[in-house]
Parts: C-alpha cells; sequence; structure tokens
C-alpha cells in the first residue's frame, strides 16, 4: 500500500468534485480547524456535526476544503469534506 507520503501518490490524488490538486495541510491549518471542532462549529459538507479533531487531511488546490485522513487513508468523499473558512 501506498503512502499519502509518497510524492508520486500524491500526485495522483485529485479532489473528486473539482479535480484540482490536493496538498498535506500543514501544522496551522489543523490548528485552526481543530480549534473550530472543539468549539463545535464544524460540519462537513453532508451537514454532519464533526466532533473529533483532524489529525491529518488534504487541502484542496483553493483551499476552501479539507479532506480527512483517518487511519491512514484519505476520505475522499465530497460529503465528508471540511470547510476551511471560518
Amino acid at each position: 500500500m501506498r503512502s499519502i507520503n509518497d510524492p508520486d501518490f500524491l500526485k495522483m490524488l485529485r479532489c473528486p468534485e473539482t479535480r484540482q490538486q490536493l496538498t498535506i495541510a500543514d501544522a496551522a491549518v489543523l490548528q485552526s480547524l481543530n480549534t473550530r471542532i472543539a468549539a463545535g462549529h464544524v460540519r462537513n459538507r453532508g451537514g454532519g456535526k464533526v466532533a473529533q479533531p483532524c489529525e491529518a487531511g488534504l487541502v484542496r488546490e483553493d483551499g476552501r476544503y479539507l479532506y480527512p485522513i483517518r487511519e491512514a487513508i484519505p476520505v475522499m468523499l465530497i460529503a465528508e469534506s471540511l470547510p476551511l473558512d471560518a
């Protein structure tokens, strides 16, 4: 199984909605998102309230959404993506 940290693997992944390239979320993005999650202000695009902090994720090229990585597996479902704008 290829790792999300493999640059060739990462180049193959695209946003399922827009086909934009994805990058690994940096610590600042995750901290900001997790602060909002802790405050109860985050819903995924499917409308579900997000309660658990996000340990890793892939950010869409335009910076609007993050696809969470859970147990080393990227969750590439539009409904599971998380908005990054406050």
